[in-house]
């Protein structure tokens, strides 16, 4: 399951994901600090804690590591949506809460995301219309 970032773990996989390559904690300071006053070792000993967690890897270069995101932003989002939602005692009612809750521009992305996901065969029939034998 996915936990929630903390909010200076999230500014740095924010960074991370955003530049989509290896950084090296000095990057990430550097683009901290026109935020915020911050010190080089907390922002290494948080992109270690995020290694160690799984959320980083690193690779040696010289003296120093570039660090690169081992899962995507949408990832992330996708396993928090599911952890919230999995948690509920009620799924349908949280699903529909949800969806009760977004913008109309959530709504087409929605939809957009459907169609995707129908694209690539996967079925989001209700239960009983999947055990009808087809011609019915």
């Amino acid at each position: 399951m996915a936990r929630r970032l903390g909010d200076l773990e999230d500014a740095v996989m924010t960074r991370v994901w955003r530049w989509n390559r290896p950084v090296t904690v000095r990057e990430v300071l550097e683009d901290l600090q026109e935020e915020r006053s911050i010190a080089y070792t907390t922002v290494m000993t948080v992109m270690d804690n995020l290694r160690l967690k799984g959320w980083l890897r690193r690779v040696g270069e010289g003296r120093a590591y570039r660090y690169e995101a081992v899962s995507t932003r949408a990832a992330y989002s996708a396993a928090l949506m599911n952890e919230g939602w999995s948690a509920s005692d009620n799924p349908a009612a949280a699903l529909v809460d949800f969806f009760g809750m977004m913008s109309p521009e959530q709504v087409d992305v929605l939809r957009d995301a459907l169609r995707v996901v129908q694209l690539r065969g996967v079925h989001l029939d209700t239960p009983g219309e999947r055990d009808e034998p087809p011609g019915r």
